[in-house]
Parts: C-alpha cells; sequence; structure tokens
C-alpha cells in the first residue's frame, strides 16, 4: 500500500497551494494536471507508478484545494506558482509530467527556469502556439477566435454551460462532456468517476484557464492571435511528446506543432488506443514509456 499525503503550503505572492506526496526513492518527479482537474485526477499514478519515484502532484491556483486569491491570466502565473512551490518545499533536481494544460505550464516553467527540472514529458499537452479558443456557435459559422477574456466568459457553448453545471451539481452533463470527448473508450471505475466529478466542480478559474490557453505561444510563429515569444527555444532538457491515437481534445496538428517547436529535444511516442486520458485507458503502457524515459540515458 502506498503512502499519499495531502499538504499544503504558502507562497511568497500570498497563494496557497495544496499538494499530494508519495512515498518513493530518490528519483523526484512533479505532477502537473490540466484543465478541469487538480491532482486527485493523478490517482492512479500515484497509486501505481514504481516506487523507486517520489511523487509531488500539485493542485494549481484555482483548482483542487488551493486558493484563487488572484485571478490567473496567463499560463505563466501558474508556472510563477510552480516556482515559488518548489522553493519553499526544497525540491530540486526533478523531472516533470505535464497533462494537457499541465503541459503548457510545464513548458513555461522549464524555459523560465532552468536548472530546476532535467526531464520534460509532456502528455496530451497543448501545442506550443496555445490553444485556440473560438466563438463558433455551429458548424456553418466560420471561426471566429475569442481575443478578450470577457468574450470567454460570455462564450454559450463551452464556458457557461461547465460553469452552470459546477454550480449546480450536473454530474450528468458533467459526464456526459466528459464521455463524448475524453472517456471515449474506456471509463474510470464508477466510484473513482463520481470523486472525479466532484473534483472537477472545484474549479474557480474555467474562463481564465481558457484565456490562458487561448494567448500562450512560446513559438517562434504567429497562432492567429499573438505573436510567439520563442521560448521554447530556451528549453534545455529532454523532453517526451506522449499523445493517444484517439485523442479528440489535441489535434495531431498540435502535437506536430509541438514537436516542430521544440526541435531535436523531442521525442514522439505515440500511445495506442488511447484518448484524451492515457491514465483511464492504458495506464500499464503511460507508465511504461514515461519510466522508460526517466530512466534511460539515451535521452540525456
Amino acid at each position: 500500500m502506498v503512502n499519499v499525503t495531502m499538504k499544503n503550503v504558502q507562497l511568497e505572492n500570498g497563494e496557497t497551494l495544496a499538494y499530494r506526496e508519495r512515498d518513493g526513492g530518490s528519483k523526484n518527479v512533479l505532477l502537473i494536471h490540466g484543465n478541469m482537474t487538480s491532482s486527485k485526477h493523478w490517482d492512479l499514478v500515484l497509486e501505481n507508478m514504481d516506487p523507486e519515484y517520489k511523487l509531488y502532484a500539485v493542485d494549481l491556483r484555482g483548482f483542487g484545494a488551493s486558493s484563487y486569491n488572484q485571478l490567473i491570466m496567463r499560463i505563466k502565473d501558474f508556472s510563477d506558482d510552480v516556482k515559488l512551490f518548489v522553493d519553499q518545499i526544497g525540491l530540486k533536481d526533478f523531472a516533470v509530467v505535464g497533462w494537457s494544460t499541465g503541459g503548457a505550464v510545464a513548458m513555461q516553467f522549464a524555459a523560465d527556469y532552468p536548472g530546476y527540472c532535467n526531464k520534460l514529458v509532456l502528455l496530451a499537452s497543448e501545442s506550443t502556439r496555445g490553444y485556440p479558443f473560438d466563438g463558433k456557435t455551429s458548424d456553418e459559422e466560420e471561426v471566429r477566435r475569442l481575443s478578450l477574456h470577457e468574450e470567454i466568459k460570455k462564450d454559450i457553448v463551452r464556458t457557461i454551460p461547465v460553469q452552470t453545471a459546477y454550480d449546480t451539481n450536473n454530474v450528468q452533463l458533467l459526464k456526459l462532456i466528459w464521455n463524448a470527448v475524453i472517456y471515449t473508450h474506456n471509463q474510470p471505475e464508477p466510484h473513482a468517476y463520481e470523486e472525479y466529478v466532484q473534483d472537477m466542480r472545484t474549479q474557480r478559474n474555467l474562463a481564465e484557464v481558457h484565456h490562458s490557453n487561448n494567448t500562450f505561444n512560446i513559438s517562434n510563429h504567429y497562432n492567429g492571435l499573438v505573436e510567439g515569444n520563442g521560448l521554447a527555444d530556451k528549453i534545455n532538457v529532454p523532453i517526451l511528446v506522449l499523445r493517444g491515437d484517439r485523442d479528440m481534445v489535441i489535434t495531431a496538428e498540435m502535437t506536430k506543432e509541438l514537436v516542430e517547436d521544440l526541435g531535436e529535444k523531442a521525442t514522439f511516442i505515440e500511445l495506442k488506443d488511447c484518448g484524451h486520458s492515457p491514465l483511464v485507458d492504458d495506464l500499464p503502457q503511460l507508465l511504461r514509456v514515461v519510466t522508460q524515459f526517466l530512466n534511460s540515458e539515451v535521452y540525456q
């Protein structure tokens, strides 16, 4: 039986970040969740990853049991919190696994703060050029990419329905959304699924995360909304890029951009018969490729 402890730490910026710490060996790994989740959604990894790894799974600001005193308006706000977090708990020489939006946070962190992480795993990560948010209400409409936070807050397709489901505890709608785009093949065990849905409802920054993803761009390209800042070039650690072949959230084109922008330091592996949550679709496959990467000197 693994020992996972829920803790929290006060940051210098006035926020409090909660995190799960799993006992393990000398190899440190920081797990960063994505949108509509928290450290709770890493539970299968925390329970099953090889005990040689000591695992830390953080709740980003506005998720899970962490505070949300100041609005998040860019991915860098999250990654700066992560910097304060690892300094506060004294975490050094660690690998980072970032899932979906967490991949963007991980990339921003690695670019801004060299010397902290030693390897990067981008699991079903959004592109180095962000994740576009358009205002289409039907397939017949032309793409109309939203640019303002206030516009995204008023979006009637992705923002308002999910926020309303959070506020009214509409478990049926939240499951309907996840079954349609994420758990398209396998679903979590019923009890775990109920816990995941209630965990989703802890999110207090839905529109802000959409806005942050929409304006994120660390490439050297214009993404249709903002020019890239080129920070991808500053990431100087080995990177493993993972995408499930059935992912309906992250397109193959987004992953192609990611691999292209990160260059030779990135290795891409396609996860077979997996969607946006390989943790549920095929945990053994996911853990196998991740631990091979973390243990191998080939990627150094």
